[in-house]
């Protein structure tokens, strides 16, 4: 069975495509661009006898995207994107993606394929051709109906791609594209989708041998279980290997260790629990579990192998900590912090360094015992040195949005009930984060380039006259009025509570795709 009757060697064009017109691109590129259109001309000439190939609209870490103009036979021309995958792609993961939108694409605002291209080593995918605005440009203008629209096509897509089970996994406004004009959108890029364990997706299946088996890791329960083997089990000598220490600080205890005393570690390389070597709660294997410290046991396993892909802000907590059994709930997640940034006219939302400052930026909206609480649910240990309250998730976006500036009206509970600049609040997670407010005086260029939204929707023009009081009241006024237009005056609580559930830490009672289309905010549609 031919698993992708679009892919072939050139192009099967049905009939329906005549050869492009070569003349002069319509748009003015870079040079750097128009070098590599004749690039990718050169690594596949079949494309310059169908496409001209007029810009490149979009890169990422594993393809480039390109705009691509056919002439049909019926005379219209016809614009498609051009999706070129990195030559060291592993062919499963390509297989993968085509399956994933040769069956779940071309309906129910997912994207399809139109051709494939390959050509040894180089295929480019073709594709339906939206056009569209970048979230960061259009957020401030949007109005809560098209932010309701937005979210509801965005479940839609979800519930029809985990129908399939497929696992997207890099849900994010630039992957889920909406044109203001037509009201049209489209779920693109399937290059990190993952399958369930039901799939309908066979190639999905394939790249389950690809991953490595989960490893052993700090901050799990199970594994620092002192479950004793049965007498009647056949008895496992455990194998160990010394570990030497280096003339640093033990982790455990931060004395420094010289090479006279020094003294080598037995590791367990197995799974199978062997008996605590210290006089410690029972049922651990070392002293650091559940504390913010690592002991030198911990440091010498190998860290765990679990599903991470995704882009940093929208990772679900499951994915942060490693967590080995993720599905399509991780989809679900990220969905909540698009609806999130919506609301809050905060785009990105979060933004960190890392995954565990993730995790802390997510504590600092959720709640560490929330988290903590989630995470043990699921089979992880998360220690917090600080407790940081649950947010009221309509007066942070209220907030941020601009419509609550006073203390007195609650601006959030986390300020409140904590006095420590060093904890985190909705106003300052880090200072790299776009709720951070930086000073008046930050360039323009170094928004653009972070691709950040503003600091405040209705922040006034600086003004350092006399009047500057009465001109920021006028700002912040005029500000209020274009958004009671756009109907942010009028924020159903139902908002509020469907992103709460999206944004569920525990991924077993968070809210489906489907569950969510049938909450009361889309009673109407």
């Amino acid at each position: 069975m031919e698993l992708f009757p679009v892919c072939a060697e050139g192009i099967s064009t049905e009939g329906r495509m005549i050869q492009s017109e070569r003349g002069p691109r319509r748009s003015k590129v870079s040079s750097d661009v128009e070098i590599e259109i004749g690039i990718l001309y050169k690594a596949i000439p079949e494309l310059a006898k169908i496409f001209r190939i007029t810009d490149k609209i979009g890169e990422g870490t594993f393809s480039s995207v390109y705009l691509g103009e056919a002439q049909m036979l019926d005379g219209r021309r016809e614009l498609f994107a051009l999706k070129h995958l990195i030559p060291t792609s592993h062919p499963a993961r390509i297989a993968a993606e085509l399956q994933c939108l040769t069956v779940a694409g071309g309906r129910e605002n997912v994207i399809g394929v139109t051709y494939c291209f390959r050509k040894e080593d180089h295929v480019v995918i073709v594709m339906p051709y939206l056009e569209h605005k970048a979230i960061v440009d259009i957020i401030g203008s949007l109005s809560f109906e098209e932010v309701r629209l937005y979210i509801y096509h965005l479940l839609t897509a979800l519930r029809h791609i985990h129908q399939f089970g497929i696992i997207h996994r890099d849900i994010k406004p630039n992957n889920f594209l909406y044109n203001r004009n037509s009201k049209m959108y489209a779920l693109v890029d399937f290059g990190l989708a993952q399958g369930t364990a039901d799939t309908h997706i066979e190639m999905l299946k394939d790249l389950v041998r690809l991953r490595k088996v989960p490893r052993p890791v700090f901050g799990e329960r199970n594994l620092n279980s002192c479950t004793r083997t049965p007498s009647t089990a056949k008895q496992v000598t455990l194998k160990t290997e010394m570990v030497k220490l280096s003339r640093t600080e033990d982790p455990a205890d931060g004395r420094r260790l010289s090479s006279a005393n020094r003294v080598p570690l037995p590791v367990r390389t197995q799974s199978l629990s062997q008996r605590p070597q210290r006089t410690v709660q029972q049922g651990l294997t070392c002293s650091c579990y559940l504390t913010d410290r690592v002991c030198n046991i911990c440091m010498s396993r190998k860290q765990q192998v679990a599903p991470r892909a995704g882009t940093p802000g929208f990772r679900a907590p499951e994915v942060l900590t490693k967590c080995p059994n993720q599905g399509t709930a991780i989809d679900v997640w990220s969905a909540g912090v698009i609806l999130l940034s919506l609301l809050s006219g905060r785009y990105p939302f979060f933004k960190a360094s890392d995954d565990l400052i993730a995790l802390t930026q997510i504590m600092s909206i959720r709640g560490s015992r929330e988290t903590i609480k989630a995470a043990k649910a699921f089979g992880k240990a998360v220690a917090s040195s600080r407790v940081l309250p649950r947010q009221d998730l309509r007066t942070l976006c209220e907030t941020l949005r601009g419509r609550k500036t006073s203390p007195d009206d609650g601006v959030t509970p986390l300020r409140e009930a904590n006095k420590d600049p060093a904890v985190p609040s909705p106003h300052r997670i880090q200072d790299d984060t776009p709720t951070h407010r930086p000073p008046q005086g930050a360039s323009k260029q170094h928004k653009e380039e972070a691709g950040e939204s503003p600091p405040s929707l209705c922040a006034p023009p600086p003004n350092h006259g006399e009047h500057s009081g009465d001109t920021e009241t006028a700002g912040r006024t005029d500000c209020k009025v274009k958004q009671d237009e756009q109907g942010w005056d009028r924020v159903p609580d139902e908002a509020y509570k469907l992103l709460d559930r999206l944004l569920d830490l525990n991924p077993a009672t968070r809210i489906t795709a489907a569950e969510a289309l049938q909450h009361p905010l889309f009673k109407d549609l």
